[in-house]
Parts: C-alpha cells; structure tokens; sequence
C-alpha cells in the first residue's frame, strides 16, 4: 500500500503524483501536521506511524485492536478510533478486513501523545451501551467531536451502525443517529452547519443540518436516516470521506 503526494499546480490541477512511503499494512486516516509529515494509521499493523516528507517512517505508539480513523485534537493529541480488530482475508493481491475476530477487544475512542506515545482510552461507551466498531472522527469547532460506530460483523449476523457525539475528555458520549449500515467516513462542512457520513457497503453519503452542538435536524422523510441522501451509487463502496476548503 502507497500514501500519495499530490502538489497542486496553478489552474487548480492535481498532478505529480510521487510515491511518499510503502509496505504500509492497512493505512488510513492521514493526518497532515504542521511540519509537513503525515501521521496515519496502520489497521493491520495495528499502530500510529509518521511519515516525513523524505519518505522516513516512524511508529508512534503500538495501539492493540484495531486503530482505524485519527483526528488531531485540540489539545495537540492524535484522537484514534479503535474497531477492536479484525480477522484478515487474503483477497487477490490485498489483505482486506474480515468479520470480528476471535480475540476482539471491544471499541473504543483513544488518545496518544505524539511525544511520548502513551495511549489513553477516553470513550468506550455510550450510555449503558459499550462502542462496537468506531471507524471515523472529526473534531468541530467546539472542540467535540463526531464519530461512526460501524460496527462489527460476524458469520451470520452484524450490528447496526451509529453516529456518536463526544467531549475531548470522555465526560459525555452520546448517539445522535441510530440504525445506519456501516458508517463509515464522517466529516463537516467548511461552515459547520452540516454533517455528512458514508456508509460503506450500500455505497450512500447521507448529510444532516446541525442546528446546535451534538444536534441534528431529523427529517420527517420516511427514510431510514431521516437525513438527506446526498449520493447513492450501487455496487460502488463509500468509505472514506473529507469535505474540500
């Protein structure tokens, strides 16, 4: 697996694609700090890694389960979501995640010290109801932040999959949008007034008004969501998501 760097031209073009770094296992949710380097995670490599712009690797932090997105919070710590871990299946030439594994470790939301490296859980619950499969974050401009539990599947059932709603600090965690089907990437709109989610395996991109911190305008529609079904492509896999400034 490859990070790409893209330099963007005058005219608006992406062009000069260069190879950044390989033998990643498993990279999302980059992150680009302010010196230029990229932290990101490894799902399967199971750690948090920082890649300078000479193409250098460096492993932050060991993160056991499942470290899947990141989001730098204000407190200048890396924010993971941790799926609790997968089991691997060899598909063609990848290694793609597979149902929940035998040693799965339960979800959670964590937070590691990009100097030190320690890690510290500060959400694994909402409520009375323990995180299943977190995927995705992304901070606002209250210093909270949203999240998809995807949640996990197994060989003849899976979960419904959430969206959540937390302080930095893990004194409130709430859900806020029930019953999605795997929710995948998570993000805002530059103003902040919408949020928008993909759900990976029926290929949609949903988006909500947020008519205050942690709300959501539900939609008497009819829909599932009740929210606002921005794209929906079938047979295609939404996953990753990221709103342009």
């Amino acid at each position: 697996l490859e990070i790409h760097l893209r330099q963007k031209k005058p005219g608006g073009f992406m062009a000069d694609i260069r190879v950044l770094a390989t033998d990643l296992e498993f990279p999302e949710g980059p992150v680009v700090m302010p010196d230029g380097s990229v932290v990101l995670v490894e799902i399967r490599g199971k750690r948090l890694t920082r890649v300078y712009p000479d193409g250098r690797k460096e492993v932050v932090a060991q993160i056991p389960g499942g470290p899947n997105g990141a989001a730098l919070g204000p407190d200048g710590k890396m924010y993971i979501c941790n799926n609790g871990g997968f089991s691997w299946i060899p598909t063609g030439k990848m290694i793609m995640p597979g149902p929940q594994p035998d040693d799965y470790q339960g979800g959670s939301i964590q937070r590691v010290d990009l100097q030190s490296g320690k890690v510290e859980t500060v959400v694994d619950r909402c409520g009375e109801h323990k995180l299943r499969g977190p995927n995705d974050l992304v901070f606002d401009a209250h210093g909270r932040f949203w999240f998809t539990d995807f949640g996990k599947t197994r060989q003849r059932d899976m979960d419904r999959g959430l969206v959540c709603y937390a302080r930095a600090d893990g004194s409130v965690c709430r859900e806020v949008i029930r019953a999605m089907v795997t929710p995948n990437g998570i993000g805002l709109s530059p103003d902040g007034t919408r949020l928008y989610v993909a759900e990976t395996i029926p290929g949609r991109v949903w988006w909500w008004e947020i008519t205050e911190p942690g709300q959501v305008r539900i939609e008497r529609t009819g829909t599932v969501n009740r929210g606002h079904l921005l794209a929906g492509v079938p047979g295609q896999v939404a996953e990753l998501l990221a709103a342009d400034r």
